[in-house]
């Protein structure tokens, strides 16, 4: 049987998946979302070009699921609920992106907190870590298309 969750837990899922609609986030979501990095060196790139819209889509997208990793590990939302298909599977996306370099970049920018609650969401349960196994291999075979 599911977990049922509470009217303020839906509600703020809601409200969640309409900030991730606001234009800007939009922007910043599909060049995330066409970023391939194949190695911290490039993530660097990125990071170190303060003012360009790349730099401000990194840290917009990279802040908003860590902010919503917070929540879930403070209890606003339960885990198992928002890592549920169809809900938590931008966040798992994401970070199948950058978790091959997360080590180091956490020691090069230096930030040792980047997505470290993101992470512990991911990582926290079996179900997690099959997803981010699953999207790495997904998101392999879309780097390797579009080569």
């Amino acid at each position: 049987m599911s977990k049922k969750i509470s009217p303020q837990e839906a509600q703020l899922i809601l409200q969640l998946y309409d900030l991730r609609r606001e234009a800007e986030m939009r922007k910043a979501r599909n060049w995330v979302g066409g970023f391939n990095p194949a190695s911290a060196d490039d993530v660097m790139n990125v990071v170190t070009q303060f003012g360009s819209p790349e730099n401000a889509w990194l840290r917009q997208v990279s802040g908003y699921w860590d902010m919503v990793a917070t929540l879930l590990l403070h209890g606003a939302i339960d885990p198992e609920v928002f890592m549920s298909p169809g809900i938590g599977g931008e966040m798992v996306f994401v970070y199948a992106k950058f978790q091959p370099f997360v080590k180091e970049l956490r020691e090069r920018v230096p930030a040792p907190d980047l997505l470290l609650n993101v992470e512990k969401v991911v990582m926290g349960s079996k179900s997690g870590r099959e997803r981010l196994e699953r999207m790495k291999k997904r998101i392999a075979a879309m780097s390797a298309k579009a080569k």
